[in-house]
């Protein structure tokens, strides 16, 4: 039974990334400075050949997927959306430190954010998306394949079905670097789990 390795990436700076921003549903673009940076990792050579490429369907997803692997297909995986911020989007933390509900939130007893999303329910959601890139490379003859998506994402990701055991603090990862995973389809299958078998950055 053939196994599959997927290179999750984080998508470039952003202007919200650059201020400290909560930005999950805001649909913004990487900037420039962003694409500069890409494009010198991309020089640099850490970025691995794929047989297909998905992406969360956020501009600054897409706009990645481009500077990283220009001029092929990009599959849109909706399910790998970031979080929905709800009142949090496009402040920062220090702008909610005097916020109750954002004190609760950020100390875990919370888990439903204020017109945002439920955390449970976004766990529930990025795990279907990976779920759709594992299906939809199961129906092909590819093995290889990368997919640009949220550094809370990424986070959540690992810290629910990633081996080695980790919390999801403990899988931070810079604009435009990664983790490489590895699928092992009857592991996978009887217990969700994939091993992290590598780093990209």
């Amino acid at each position: 039974m053939k196994c599959y390795k997927i290179h999750l990436i984080r998508h470039g700076i952003t202007i919200a990334n650059e201020k400290g921003q909560y930005v999950g549903s805001t649909d913004v673009p990487i900037t420039t400075n962003g694409i500069i940076s890409l494009k010198a990792l991309k020089d640099e050579g850490i970025y691995p050949e794929v047989e297909k490429v998905y992406s969360s369907p956020m501009k600054r997803c897409i706009m990645t997927a481009e500077c990283i692997y220009p001029g092929r297909e990009i599959t849109e995986i909706e399910q790998l959306r970031e979080l929905d911020f709800g009142d949090f989007e496009g402040k920062t933390a220090q702008e909610l430190e005097n916020d109750q509900q954002f004190r609760l939130w950020t100390a875990g007893k919370i888990s439903s954010l204020p017109n945002g999303e439920d955390f449970g329910e976004f766990s529930k959601r990025i795990c279907v998306g990976l779920n759709k890139v594992i299906w939809d490379l199961s129906k092909s003859p590819n093995t290889v394949a990368a997919v640009i998506m949220h550094g809370g994402v990424i986070m959540q990701l690992l810290s629910l079905c990633g081996l080695p055991q980790k919390k999801s603090v403990e899988w931070t990862c810079a604009a435009g670097c990664g983790y490489t995973i590895r699928v092992t389809p009857s592991l996978y299958a009887r217990s969700g789990i994939v091993e992290v078998i590598g780093e990209i950055r």
